[in-house]
């Protein structure tokens, strides 16, 4: 996988962990993923559904010590 950027969104409260990955995945080429980190339970739908309106595709998710891991590969 070719990670372009790791986004650290721990912490953060909706909707700043979007707003974060919004901002993050547009300094990304076409093709590069994006590795976001965080602990908001909300992002689990929220980052799903973002990056499928948004035409990218998230090609893994895994939650691991209440850490929600996503990658994101920019559409």
């Amino acid at each position: 996988m070719n990670i372009g950027k790791v986004l650290d969104a721990k912490g953060l409260a909706c909707p700043m962990p979007i707003i974060r990955t919004k901002k993050a995945i547009n300094e990304l080429e076409s093709g590069q993923v994006l590795e976001i980190h965080s602990t908001d339970q909300g992002s689990k739908n929220d980052l799903t559904a973002w990056a499928k309106s948004g035409g990218h595709e998230l090609v893994k998710f895994e939650e691991e010590n209440g850490i929600f891991k996503f990658w994101i590969k920019k559409g």
